[in-house]
């Protein structure tokens, strides 16, 4: 497919439940195979996007379905950016300890991954924190990164 010069915005604002996690995927994979990425790339955009936004409903939202999580996405000639924002309770990304993935596979630990697979499927990944005001997580991935 052939990306057009003009800048594309999409957006959807939902209820901050865990059900909702299938419209939000289904959202981000039909506008990034729109947008010309294929399957595959398709597919970590969506995982990278689940992740995120099961992280806004556990641990900013709580669980509170009365809490909204908005997904702006930009498209353009050379690149997909998904920001997603809450208003819940934010944490400082730095607080947050490396991973050490052996350690996980050894003692068959779950959970507490997701940011590293934000990171390491996509381009850019960046957050910034304004607790019970604006939350937001920014993922990035470019066109010619995927080709």
């Amino acid at each position: 497919m052939e990306r057009k010069q003009k800048r594309q915005k999409y957006q959807l604002k939902i209820s901050s439940i865990t059900e909702n996690l299938e419209i939000i995927r289904e959202f981000v994979r039909n506008l990034a195979i729109r947008a010309g990425f294929n399957d595959e790339i398709s597919d970590q955009i969506v995982l990278a996007v689940d992740e995120a936004c099961t992280n806004v409903i556990k641990h900013a939202h709580h669980y509170d379905a009365r809490r909204l999580i908005e997904l702006s996405v930009f498209i353009d000639k050379e690149k997909m950016k998904i920001i997603i924002t809450d208003k819940g309770k934010g944490f400082d990304i730095k607080s947050l300890p490396r991973p050490d993935i052996k350690k996980y596979v050894h003692e068959s630990k779950s959970g507490g991954l997701g940011i590293h697979l934000m990171r390491s499927l996509m381009d850019e990944v960046s957050f910034s924190f304004q607790p019970l005001k604006k939350n937001q997580v920014e993922l990035v991935k470019y066109f010619r990164k995927s080709a």
